[in-house]
């Protein structure tokens, strides 16, 4: 059975009639979505009117939501007594931190929590009272592009699913928001938790770790067969080619933008893949997925380190910048950036 997509007509906007929308986070993903639904609910004409309220501490992003006119409070108790609906946007790093030590206690009965990441509720490491809906609106677009596509009027790819439907009225409600923040001009695609916590982080972990690192050893090879690092770091990524054929994979087909390339070029990318012996990468894309992602692994050394490292996931991640920046192809990509007068650092 296809999965369902919804779309403006299937989404009423009464839901949200006089609700209190509380925005956990001003971040890119926040303030984008609180921008659109301001938008939207300005001409929606809801009686009584929905109330939008920023929950952000004094930082830049606190600022920002005051430039742009919202209601801001830095009492997460007192915004959590007043959400009927808790968009809950902060990173997943400290979402458990802040939504089960300041705002699980107040939270009021019959909200409904919702998150852009299935992460922390896989997990189950949020504490969300059985009174309390919990559903998930994703974006698959970073914020700045859910803001610019709503702008011009267009929809963007996003997920939808309803974790816990203790009022009866969880599946409204997010549809409402999915419409609110403009997704569903281009069809809100039903999901899950699981599932978009497993697609994200099986391609953070599987699919592009799998490409930095041919990347790596395709640049480390040519370049030991003679060719510059002048000439790979163009070839390779600097003309922005991959990105073209990435376009045109959303535009025209995965396997159809082929047709873009030349006959040499179509003949060679089809019998090469077809050559390769995926059953090493259909080995390794298992263990990410069962022995890493399914079983918790992952996470629980993500807590780990955020936990027990002394600069907590920002040390280690300068860690590991380091140890990828002593490669043959960063160090040649610095070599042409610099000669080229391009930032590098």
């Amino acid at each position: 059975m296809s999965t369902r997509l919804f779309y403006d007509k299937d989404c009423c906007l009464e839901a949200l009639a006089g609700k209190t929308i509380i925005f956990v986070g001003y971040g890119n993903q926040g303030r984008a979505q609180a921008l659109n639904m301001r938008d939207t609910l300005k001409g929606a004409a809801l009686q009584p009117e929905a109330k939008i309220v920023v929950a952000n501490i004094d930082d830049a992003y606190g600022h920002t939501a005051d430039e742009d006119g919202f209601c801001r409070t830095t009492d997460w108790t007192m915004a959590a007594r007043q959400a009927d609906v808790l968009m809950l946007l902060v990173p997943d790093q400290v979402q458990p931190r802040i939504f089960n030590e300041e705002i699980a206690p107040t939270l009021k009965e019959g909200a409904n929590v919702i998150v852009a990441s299935g992460y922390n509720v896989m997990y189950r490491y949020l504490k969300i009272a059985e009174c309390n809906d919990i559903s998930m609106v994703a974006p698959r677009m970073i914020g700045t592009s859910v803001r610019s596509r709503y702008v011009s009027g267009k929809g963007f790819p996003c997920f939808v699913s309803v974790e816990r439907d203790s009022t009866g009225q969880a599946w409204p409600t997010a549809l409402a928001i999915s419409r609110a923040i403009g997704a569903t001009k281009g069809g809100v695609i039903e999901s899950s938790c699981r599932e978009e916590t497993l697609m994200d982080l099986f391609a953070e972990q599987a699919l592009w770790p799998a490409t930095l690192a041919m990347f790596r050893e395709a640049y480390s090879l040519l370049k030991n067969l003679g060719c510059s690092d002048e000439a790979l770091v163009h070839e390779m990524w600097l003309s922005k080619e991959p990105a073209e054929i990435f376009e045109k994979c959303a535009d025209d087909g995965f396997i159809r933008q082929l047709k873009h390339h030349s006959t040499v070029s179509q003949y060679g990318q089809l019998t090469g893949s077809f050559d390769v012996d995926t059953s090493w990468i259909r080995k390794h894309f298992n263990q990410v997925a069962q022995d890493q992602i399914l079983s918790g692994k992952f996470a629980e050394e993500f807590t780990g380190v955020e936990r027990s490292h002394d600069g907590g996931i920002e040390g280690r991640l300068d860690e590991l910048y380091e140890q990828a920046n002593e490669s043959e192809l960063a160090v040649g990509e610095k070599k042409v950036r610099t000669r080229l007068g391009l930032p590098h650092e």
